[in-house]
């Protein structure tokens, strides 16, 4: 009665809801099982069965984020790699490597010079990575795999085994949990093409495919008619253990689609575009579906990469109905005529179903928002973050002004005398010029595009017509093409256009996420010294979803997202302080100059490759590679006891401490008395800020935590691949060097330890607080928590001794993340923060939660100063609320065991 009644209710009552699955990646993924096998151990302790604590709802993890790029076409090299791990021979790295023959050249064609099988006799050579198959373009025969790929498949099993073993034990010993091994996929593009069902089918009862996942960009599966959304590591190990998600009752916002796409506007341009208008209209923690007739334009690629960026305008998801569109999509990806059947009856019998010929009246929204499709241009994003769009056309004014503004979420404050210098530098035997805009990143990367065949074709025929014309890409810019699966690849090799890409530096790299999270390989020396002896604000341009400042590497201050082929038109321009309208990319043979309207594919173009090559058999094949796993996962070792073997001596795999004081019975919320402020934020604090993703900084309070274990910075490796460490999570806290604590003054992961006036490491300062028995709490402005959905950014605070985060508005699923792990979000009155109640931060603060603690009740709050202000308990419903008194959802969980 409730959701008959949602005009009156939405945001007033509370839905149960029960996904059919969930999907894990391992950055947060291996948290998520660490916690499994630590809740097993505390189960035991207690006198529990610990064979009993397994995922009662189905779980696929997929291991894509432990890709790093060691190596590229211009960094096969030695020197330490961004994450630290320790490069060995590669011979020694990987004992399961098996062993290469070089097939001879092919000589069927003149234009073909690789190793491909054509006019040989039959038996294939050994395949390198099974799932990933590369094809010869001239006669689209099986070739060995680049070796770029090979070396940083090595480096990534070598350096990540004890991980990889801890996941192949989880798979043995866990129920109801599949692991997707590394080199497969990302996890958006292995559950588009591989895990979804659109329909479930369960001993011929059908029920709608659901999903929830511990990345917020799960919501690509939008696109296919999926109901699916990202949730902190804490709430889907919630759902894994068979609990239901408890949300208000949304509203629902209908984004109507009109008009007719540009034929230079790309999906990457209609996303920003979305993007833009959606945020302006505060759709933050309401649902979103599209309709209109501008929607039947759209692709299933188009609406899967609309969906996946659905986090960066704050939707919980975004919805595209099952329509014909659909149904042809998903008989190329390998439905058969049965399944499709009674995909399309059951969608229409429960009216889930999306008729374009239908006379009916469109749904009822809560809200809707109208965007013109005829009115998108071709725009990028940045160079600080994703909302921030900038038409193609205007890119060199724009820039120019941000080198003019005060430094902030768009300005550099570069003086401007200073904004025209040049510094000259030597790079393998050449010179080069490098100033302000120079691009030294550009990077295809495995997100939101790679699952987009028009885009991903478009840079490879951009490419082609950019060699063909006699266009280059400057030796010294980081290059890289990291594909979301083999299918991509396929697609490109088979379309001819791979060897185009590679020649412009385009290689591919590997198969997961690595520039997007910080795991590109370092700049050249010369070049990073460049750049710091003229203060440059050099830049990377990639194809993803994050740009937030410092992501990419430490001395790339600006970060543009674009589209596929616009990141290599400005890989080959070297520089985004250009008027691509006006000014010419370089210069081709005989002299001419080349404009970028010269190389860019027509439509026409872009429909004819992609209707002869993006072919149900590819994804027939690439699934079927997928089920074999590969030969070092399969070859890899792992135990089989129901507990797993703990060893003290690991770096990666630790066993936490969230369950060390579990009882049967919950103690009351205990007030916070007399709390320092640990740290003093502004808006718009990411989870980047709070958890870093990328690179150890050999400075920081876990690179000493690492270094007393005997390692050397070369075997670090990333926050990411540690996560399943405890110890070094909660040192990487707030170690993003770009933090901006009100209480420095300049961008530090520093705070002030105020009882003794030190200016400390955040860690540092927490743990003497901590000695001390004084609490903590976070001061924040708009929109804590924005970014992807990391449980540690909740975890390692709680670590820390935070008890309680005073911000004025939250995204939703961090918010959600404090509460599951026992933070309480509290929120300013509108129109109230601490500037306007005169707060310095020096105060000490304390809050008395009430035992009869109610959803979004008012608490006073009083600080030493005798100041007395009332703040919002950010709790949305009564589950919430029991998750918070049990000291987050854990312990709540494992006492269901108990």
């Amino acid at each position: 009665m409730n959701i008959l009644d949602w005009k009156t209710k939405q945001n007033h009552v509370e839905v149960p809801f029960c996904p059919a699955r969930v999907v894990l990646q391992d950055f947060t993924g291996i948290p998520a099982m660490v916690d499994f096998a630590a809740m097993r151990e505390a189960v035991r302790n207690a006198g529990g069965d610990p064979v009993k604590v397994n995922p009662a709802c189905p779980t696929d993890l997929t291991v894509d984020h432990s890709l790093q790029i060691d190596f590229s076409k211009c960094a096969i090299q030695n020197a330490p790699n961004p994450g630290g791990g320790e490069q060995k021979p590669l011979a020694r790295l990987s004992p399961l490597k098996p062993p290469l023959r070089k097939p001879p050249p092919c000589r069927g064609h003149s234009g073909c010079r690789g190793p491909c099988e054509a006019g040989r006799s039959p038996g294939p050579f050994p395949a390198q990575i099974e799932n990933t198959p590369i094809l010869c373009p001239f006669h689209l025969q099986p070739v060995p795999e680049p070796e770029t790929v090979l070396k940083n498949q090595e480096m990534e099993f070598g350096r990540n085994r004890e991980r990889l073993q801890f996941f192949k034990w989880s798979s043995k010993v866990f129920e109801n949990v599949s692991i997707i091994p590394p080199e497969t996929g990302t996890a958006h593009q292995v559950n588009l093409e591989y895990l979804s069902r659109v329909v479930f089918d369960v001993k011929d009862f059908l029920h709608p495919d659901s999903v929830v996942g511990t990345d917020s960009h799960t919501t690509m599966v939008n696109g296919l008619g999926i109901l699916g959304w990202g949730v902190g590591g804490i709430e889907a190990e919630a759902v894994m253990l068979g609990m239901p998600l408890t949300l208000p009752l949304p509203e629902v916002v209908g984004c109507e689609l009109t008009g007719t796409v540009s034929p230079f506007a790309t999906s990457i341009d209609i996303v920003l575009s979305i993007t833009k208008h959606l945020r302006q209209a505060d759709v933050a923690g309401k649902f979103v579906e599209f309709f209109g007739s501008g929607v039947s334009q759209l692709s299933v690629a188009d609406r899967t990469t609309i969906a996946n960026m659905c986090p960066e305008y704050g939707a919980i998801l975004s919805f595209f109905p099952v329509d014909n569109v659909t149904l042809k999509h998903l008989k190329h990806a390998g439905f058969d005529k049965a399944k499709l059947e009674v995909t399309e009856a059951y969608l229409k019998a429960v009216k889930l179903f999306r008729n374009d010929e239908s006379s009916s009246r469109e749904p009822e929204y809560s809200q809707v928002v109208q965007v013109s499709l005829s009115s998108i241009i071709p725009y990028v994003s940045g160079p600080k973050r994703s909302q921030d769009r900038v038409a193609v056309n205007n890119m060199k004014s724009d820039f120019q002004a941000c080198l003019n503004e005060k430094s902030g979420v768009k300005g550099f404050q570069i003086a401007a005398e200073k904004q025209n210098d040049i510094v000259p530098v030597q790079y393998e035997g050449n010179e080069y010029k490098l100033s302000h805009g120079c691009v030294v990143i550009a990077a295809v990367i495995s997100c939101t595009n790679n699952c987009n065949p028009s885009v991903m074709l478009a840079a490879g025929l951009l490419a082609k017509k950019a060699v063909e014309a006699g266009l280059e890409v400057k030796p010294y810019i980081r290059t890289s093409l990291s594909p979301g699966s083999g299918m991509v690849t396929h697609y490109l090799s088979s379309s001819g256009v791979l060897p185009y890409l590679s020649k412009l530096g385009f290689e591919v790299v590997g198969y997961g996420c690595s520039t997007c999270v910080g795991n590109t390989a370092p700049l050249p020396e010369a070049i990073r010294n460049a750049i710091k002896q003229g203060d440059l604000v050099a830049c990377g341009v990639l194809s993803g979803t994050k740009n937030f400042e410092g992501r990419l590497c430490d001395c790339v201050r600006a970060n543009y997202l674009a589209s596929p082929p616009l990141v290599v038109a400005y890989a080959i321009a070297g520089t985004v302080h250009i008027d691509l309208d006006t000014e010419p990319l370089g210069t081709g043979f005989n002299g001419k100059s080349i404009y970028l309207r010269d190389i860019w594919p027509t439509r026409q173009e872009l429909h004819t490759v992609e209707e002869e090559r993006v072919i149900s058999s590819m994804f027939k094949e690439l699934k079927e590679k997928m089920e074999k796993g590969n030969k070092r996962w399969n070859l890899l070792e792992a135990p089989e006891s129901t507990l797993f073997p703990w060893d003290l001596k690991s770096t990666y795999i630790r066993c936490p401490s969230f369950f060390d004081k579990l009882a049967k019975e919950a103690a009351p919320p205990r007030a916070v008395e007399n709390a320092h402020v640990l740290l003093f934020l502004g808006d718009s604090v990411t989870t980047d800020h709070i958890s870093p993703a990328g690179s150890i900084a050999r400075s920081s309070a876990a690179a000493k935590y690492l270094t007393s274990k005997g390692l050397t910075p070369r075997e670090f490796n990333s926050y990411g691949a540690r996560r399943g460490n405890d110890a070094v999570m909660t040192r990487g806290t707030f170690a993003n060097i770009k933090l901006l604590n009100k209480f420095i003054g300049k961008p530090a992961p520093k705070t002030i330890h105020f009882p003794s006036g030190q200016t400390l490491d955040v860690f540092e300062a927490a743990e003497l607080y901590q000695k001390e028995g004084i609490p903590v709490i976070i001061l924040a402005g708009k929109k804590y928590g924005l970014g992807s959905s990391r449980d540690w950014a909740a975890k390692g605070p709680f670590l820390l001794g935070v008890k309680a985060v005073l911000a004025e508005s939250y995204e939703k699923v961090h918010r959600s993340q404090l509460i599951g792990i026992g933070i309480a979000p509290l929120q300013f009155r509108p129109g109230e923060n601490p500037s306007t109640l005169g707060l310095t931060g020096r105060e000490q603060f304390s809050i008395l939660f009430p035992p009869d603690l109610l959803p979004r009740m008012t608490l006073d709050v009083k600080t030493s100063t005798g100041k007395v202000f009332s703040v919002i308990a950010l709790f949305e419903n009564n589950m919430e609320i029991t998750l918070y008194k049990n000291g987050g959802s854990l312990n709540f969980v494992a006492r269901r065991f108990l």
